[in-house]
C-alpha cells in the first residue's frame, strides 16, 4: 500500500533551524508556570546577584506530558552509557525567588 493512501502514516516534515537558534542557549535555572490551557518554561541563565531569561516555551499540557516523557527515556538512555547523574537533595540547594520585571 502507497504511504500516500493512508491518512495515518507518518509525514516526514522538514525542520528548518535559523543560523541564531542552531547555537543553543545555556540555563541553568528554569521556572514553570501554568493555566488550564498551557504551560510556560522560563529558561534562565543565572550568575549572582542577577539572571536573565534566555527563552520561554509555551507548550500545550498534552505536549509537556510527552515532553517528560522523552526526557526520562533519554536520561534512562545516559545513564546506561555515562552512569547515575547525581542531584543534590533539594533541601541542600538554597531556596533562591526570582522576581521579573
Amino acid at each position: 500500500m502507497d504511504t500516500n493512501d493512508n491518512p495515518e502514516a507518518p509525514q516526514d516534515i522538514q525542520v528548518q533551524i535559523p543560523p541564531e537558534v542552531q547555537r543553543g542557549t545555556y540555563a541553568n535555572q528554569l521556572v514553570v508556570a501554568h493555566s488550564p490551557e498551557e504551560f510556560i518554561l522560563d529558561f534562565i541563565f543565572v550568575t549572582p546577584p542577577a539572571g536573565v531569561v534566555n527563552s520561554r516555551v509555551v507548550i500545550s499540557p498534552a505536549h509537556a506530558k510527552r515532553m517528560i516523557a522523552a526526557l526520562q527515556e533519554n536520561i534512562i538512555r545516559y545513564e546506561a552509557t555515562f552512569g547515575e547523574i547525581k542531584v543534590n537533595p533539594l533541601s541542600a540547594v538554597p531556596e533562591t525567588k526570582i522576581k521579573t520585571h
